[in-house]
């Protein structure tokens, strides 16, 4: 049983899970930006490129799904905070060094509460609708490398990485 000093910001005094209050900070400008890729066979990303995929534009539709997603962070894991998000954007990048599809996302709102998970968030569902609509194709497809590259706003200032690693 965590003491009255714990660290767990998402425990109560008796280890019970609670939501973060957020009711006293001011609402600040935030952004985070997120990345990740999905490594497939040469043959599924030339298919990709050249829209040969029979169940329509892979990438599109991985754009809408990551945008989708990031609106419901709060719905899809546990004690994430409902925020405004003020823009989503999600872009691709075909890499035939992988091979493979480079996944970007960035996410901004003013709120009292970051949007990193919003940014994971996009990433990950564009990269499962990718995985969806190619595995008929390539069941050896992986995704990989999500991960968060920045985030700024909020009392904890700004976090960055170089995004290739």
């Amino acid at each position: 049983m965590p003491s009255n000093d714990h660290p767990w910001t998402h425990l109560d005094e008796k280890g019970r899970l609670k939501m973060v209050d957020v009711s006293d900070k001011a609402p600040t400008w935030r952004e985070a930006r997120a990345v990740g890729r999905v490594l497939m066979a040469p043959e599924t990303l030339r298919r990709i490129r050249e829209g040969e995929v029979t169940k329509g534009n892979v990438l599109e539709a991985a754009r809408l799904a990551g945008i989708m997603a990031a609106k419901r962070t709060w719905e899809l894991i546990p004690l994430c905070h409902p925020i405004p998000l003020t823009a989503v954007e999600v872009s691709f990048e075909a890499d035939p060094d992988l091979p493979g599809i480079r996944i970007r996302a960035r996410t901004k709102t003013c709120d009292r509460t970051g949007v990193e998970m919003e940014a994971l968030t996009a990433v990950t569902h564009a990269a499962l609708t990718i995985y969806d609509m190619c595995k008929a194709l390539d069941r050896t497809m992986c995704l990989d490398g999500i991960r968060l590259v920045h985030k700024s706003g909020g009392r904890s200032g700004t976090f960055s990485v170089e995004e290739d690693s």
